[in-house]
């Protein structure tokens, strides 16, 4: 290439340089800012769902970075607690735990009792009753759901006064939290029936002692509740103490479904 040629093209080259400093306003570019490094934290979670009554085993639970910020404090962290993962080796599963969510204490047990005793809470009683599927919606009650507990006896009272059997229904507790339907604690794999001849229920003392006078007096059924309607943490009593006189002028109480009866002085 001839040296005129040269300058002519190097010319071209500083003069298209210097039109696009101008266009820039003579700066030069800036450098990129550096990432902001984020603060985290190791957290202990579940490496795969965790069922209610799972077993815990060193290959369910693990160690995952997680932001500073968001670490609750019911979180448990590895700078206080570097062992956390040996401690829950043999626990068990109180409430289901997703894949990925952070493993608390209150979602898992290590007493040495039985497991239905560990998810108790406290303060509260299992008791099981004998059902049969007509007396508990078809079998469609499972684990967690929320009944009401129903007797239907006889009304002696009432037989004397019109003659033949009379038989009266009543509900004598609400709101009662199903623990168990025989052996089965959760819902699995799909399962949407469970049709057993136990059911376990959640109550406090006092609606132990009414359950267990009322099996002897007639018939237990179960009617299933809405989720909607069951958000009561705490099983409901029954209806308000009834009174009424007979023609011998003795008084028929009923509380919870029970009767009793005074009779004057």
């Amino acid at each position: 290439m001839k040296p005129a040629r040269l300058i002519v093209l190097g010319v071209a080259l500083a003069a298209g340089g210097t039109a696009a400093f101008l266009a820039r306003g003579g700066r030069q570019p800036e450098p990129p800012k550096p990432a902001v490094q984020l603060a985290t934290v190791d957290v202990l979670v579940a490496k795969s769902d965790l069922g209610v009554g799972h077993v815990i085993a060193g290959k369910d639970i693990g160690w995952q970075s997680w932001p500073a910020a968001a670490a609750g404090k019911n979180f448990i962290k590895r700078t206080e607690r570097p062992d956390a993962v040996g401690q829950f080796v043999g626990a068990l599963v109180r409430v289901p735990v997703a894949a990925g969510e952070p493993i608390r204490d209150t979602k898992v047990v290590t007493a040495k009792g039985g497991f239905m005793a560990a998810i108790l809470p406290q303060g509260m009683r299992a008791i099981s009753l004998d059902v049969a599927p007509d007396t508990d919606a078809g079998g469609f009650i499972l684990p967690n759901d929320h009944v009401d507990v129903v007797l239907t006896r006889r009304d002696k009272a009432a037989e004397k006064s019109a003659g033949g059997e009379k038989y009266v229904s009543e509900t004598i507790l609400k709101n009662v939290r199903v623990l168990a339907v025989d052996q089965n604690v959760e819902e699995k794999n799909g399962q949407k029936v469970v049709i057993g001849k136990t059911a376990t229920i959640e109550l406090t003392p006092r609606q132990t002692e009414v359950l267990a006078l009322s099996r002897q007096l007639g018939t237990i059924s179960l009617a299933l509740r809405s989720l909607l309607d069951s958000q009561s943490p705490t099983p409901e009593s029954g209806e308000v103490a009834q009174e009424r006189k007979d023609d011998t002028g003795a008084v028929n109480t009923v509380r919870y479904g029970v009767p009793t009866q005074t009779t004057p002085r």
